[in-house]
Order: C-alpha cells, then sequence, then structure tokens
C-alpha cells in the first residue's frame, strides 16, 4: 500500500476499524473490482474479490456500496456475490436497495430525445455495438482499437455528440476507453455524500475505492470523512489519499478489511 498523503497511518486506520460501530465500504466496479474487457459483459471480478466481499458482507459488520458507471441490470449479474449489496449505477441516478427496491431520477423528455438522436446516429452509423446505453446517458468504447482507430472515432463522436450535448444541456466526459455523454444531474459524488449523511451522527469510518477519472467526485466527497483509495496499475494526479495497485494490492486491503470488520 502506498500513501499518498502525509499524515495517514495505515496501521491507526485499522484499529480504528476494529473499534468503530458502523463501517461503510464504497466500491467502483470496472477498473477497481473487475479488469476491464473489451466484452463488457465477460468483465467478472478479480479472483478471490467475491470471495472477500461475500465473507464480509456474511458477517453483517459492514454496508457495502458499489458505486458504478454501469446500468444497475447489467452490473448484478457480473457481481456474481451471495447477496445483493446496495447498488448505485448510472453514476449516482439509480439506487438498487438490496432488498430490491428502487429509485431513479425522472429525466427531462429534452434529455431522452438527446439520447435517442445519439441511439439513432449510432445505428445509422453502424456503430450500435460500441454504444452502451444508459439511464441519463450513452458511452461510446474504443477499447480494444489500435491508435489510429481510436483517434478516428474519438474525431466523429465528438463531431457529432458535443452539438447534441450543447442543444440538450448535456455533458461529455472522457473516461479509461472511451467518452460518455451525460446528463449533469448526478456524480458517483452525489452518491457518496447521501451515503454519508445516511451514517450514524457520531460517524462511520468509511473508504471509498475507485480507479477513473469518474471517481475524483467521489474521492472530493469523502475527503476528510473517509479514505480514498485509487485502484489502478499506474498513478495518476487524484483526489484520493491512497494508491493500490490490482489486484495483489486490492486483495489486501479487502482481506485486512475483513479482518477488521469481524
Amino acid at each position: 500500500m502506498i500513501a499518498l498523503i502525509s499524515g495517514f497511518e495505515p496501521g491507526e486506520f485499522w484499529e480504528r476499524l476494529a473499534r468503530c460501530g458502523e463501517r461503510i465500504l464504497l466500491l467502483d466496479y470496472d477498473g477497481t473490482l473487475a479488469p476491464f474487457r473489451v466484452e463488457r459483459d465477460k468483465a467478472v471480478p478479480y479472483a478471490g474479490i467475491r470471495e472477500i466481499l461475500n465473507e464480509i458482507m456474511e458477517s453483517e459488520q459492514c454496508r457495502i456500496v458499489i458505486v458504478s458507471g454501469r446500468w444497475t441490470k447489467d452490473l448484478l449479474p457480473l457481481l456474481g456475490l451471495k447477496r445483493r449489496p446496495e447498488i448505485w449505477g448510472s453514476h449516482g441516478i439509480e439506487r438498487l436497495f438490496p432488498d430490491g427496491r428502487y429509485e431513479t431520477v425522472k429525466l427531462d423528455k429534452s434529455i431522452i430525445n438527446a439520447l435517442a438522436r445519439v441511439d439513432s446516429w449510432a445505428e445509422d452509423e453502424q456503430l450500435q455495438d460500441r454504444c452502451e446505453r444508459k439511464p441519463g446517458s450513452v458511452a461510446f468504447h474504443w477499447r480494444g482499437l489500435d491508435r489510429a482507430q481510436t483517434d478516428g472515432l474519438r474525431s466523429k463522436v465528438m463531431k457529432e455528440w458535443s452539438d447534441i450535448a450543447t442543444e440538450a444541456g448535456l455533458m461529455l466526459y472522457e473516461f479509461d476507453g472511451g467518452i460518455e455523454l451525460r446528463a449533469p444531474i448526478r456524480n458517483k459524488g452525489d452518491a457518496v455524500s447521501t451515503i454519508l449523511s445516511e451514517a450514524a451522527p457520531e460517524g462511520a469510518v468509511t473508504a471509498y475505492l475507485g480507479d477513473d477519472l469518474t471517481d475524483e467526485d467521489a474521492f472530493r466527497a469523502i475527503k476528510g470523512k473517509g479514505i480514498g483509495v485509487l485502484v489502478r496499475k499506474e498513478r495518476r494526479e487524484t483526489e484520493a489519499d491512497l494508491w493500490l495497485k490490482p489486484p495483489e494490492e486490492l486483495l489486501e486491503f479487502l482481506k485486512n478489511w475483513a479482518r477488521a470488520s469481524m
């Protein structure tokens, strides 16, 4: 484990986690719990992740929340956990509770129409297999292509989507392996802030693990209230407090969390 800020003491953190009455573990999915795959429906967690998360959930001493850019219905079969965790999908637009209750933000008609235009464009360009439709957004993936192909597609997408974004008040966000046209109504930081507001008044020990630029909102939201953990092979500028290389250091962190939660 590599500390990114001065003053952070891993040993002290684990001791505090073991003593506390409430623990909240917030986890991004793609790039954090699971390696990126060109075939997005085959992006299963790293070996050993499911077992550790099942152990933590079975102890009932920790609230586990998945905060993902994926549509919840696409994420559930990939998780493959024994019990359903709480899931915030589509960057916080959806909330699926462990008991099956489901909440989502109502979208303006202008947003729905704009996303429908993107769908039509992708079909006309025969690029629908690279588009991922979600509530409130459409993501375009170019992972697996060479540099020339990526540059060409990025230019084409930006040209078309920029106009749609301007007209409908949407935003373009780049992520590892693609770009997303999204309604700026919720982000992962909003999900984290809501979860933290639901914690006990005396506070909980919390951590958010993520890898992508979209996770920076969550790192900022948890700053000073818990720890942000960057999970990726290469270090980059981040608001996170720690940097872990997956899968070995990620597994070590989760095992330590499980031990402290028993």
